[in-house]
């Protein structure tokens, strides 16, 4: 990470405009499938599906998957151990069980080879298998909310702790990621100031996707704000328990509408689609 850093740094310096966009956790997610070399979804999931029914094919996925390379971003080695890569979205009713357990465990519980086990999931399933991989440090965490250079995405879907969201797990960012910055990393670890933080989750981002008239409080532009406690503002969502609110935020405004009020959904709804310049007409 450190030599990242360096390089990204030296590259500004030479008037090169670099961005960067993270989330404040030590895991990632994806599909399952990314276990597998790319060559495999070649085709599209039909396709997968009928791959992963020929003994001989997937005889040489398996191979693949047990060799290191760097020809492709091997989530099956990367995490460093089984036990890391921890299964959270089934589409099967009948595999649901098997959320929040991890690949070893669930190999174990079949007997069969983890390999073996990747394969069959993603059949039985048909569907990529949502799942979370624990592959970052809190050390490289740090030194990169550190980078003036870098804002804050939750990299996940809206969900609601309610509803059809709870019959799959989910990766905390979800409810979590901006309330961590705030409550974590800014007011208990001091690792970059309130007011950076919120200039990275607001300004530096709209600016970086040149959204029109946003992410300022400006005379002319729209009335977005968040109004929120710095010292109680938290996250909550956890990789065992995901579907928990973040709490500390007063109130939301969007495009002028109050949406949230004391912490409660007023029921307003005034939010609308956010084009860049890349839009096509």
């Amino acid at each position: 990470m450190d030599a990242v850093i360096k390089r990204v740094n030296e590259a500004r310096r030479q008037g090169l405009k670099i961005t960067a966009d993270m989330y404040t956790y030590t895991a990632g997610a994806t599909g399952l499938t990314s276990t597998m070399p790319p060559w495999v979804l070649d085709g599209g999931y039909g396709a997968l599906y009928k791959r992963l029914q020929d003994a001989e094919t997937r005889k040489k996925i398996a191979a693949e998957m047990r060799a290191p390379t760097n020809e492709w971003e091997n989530m099956f080695l990367l995490p460093g151990s089984l036990d890391r890569i921890l299964l959270v979205g089934f589409r099967s009713e009948k595999l649901k069980p098997l959320t929040g357990r991890t690949l070893a465990e669930v190999a174990r519980m079949r007997g069969t080879d983890p390999t073996d086990t990747v394969m069959d999931l993603i059949l039985e399933d048909r569907s990529r298998v949502g799942t979370v991989y624990f592959l970052m440090s809190e050390e490289n965490i740090k030194k990169q909310i550190a980078q003036p250079w870098v804002s804050f995405g939750s990299d996940a879907a809206s969900m609601a702790a309610e509803g059809v969201f709870l019959r799959s797990s989910t990766h905390p960012r979800a409810y979590g990621c901006f309330a961590r910055l705030l409550g974590k990393y800014v007011r208990d670890e001091k690792v970059i100031s309130l007011a950076e933080a919120v200039r990275r989750l607001s300004g530096l981002p709209a600016t970086n996707l040149e959204l029109d008239r946003r992410g300022f409080l400006k005379k002319g532009y729209f009335a977005d704000m968040v109004i929120f406690d710095p010292n109680t503002i938290a996250d909550k969502a956890t990789f065992e328990q995901p579907h928990q609110y973040s709490v500390g935020v007063k109130h939301v405004f969007v495009n002028g509408a109050q949406v949230l009020k004391d912490g409660e959904h007023t029921g307003a709804k005034p939010g609308r689609a956010l084009y860049g310049p890349g839009k096509l007409n």
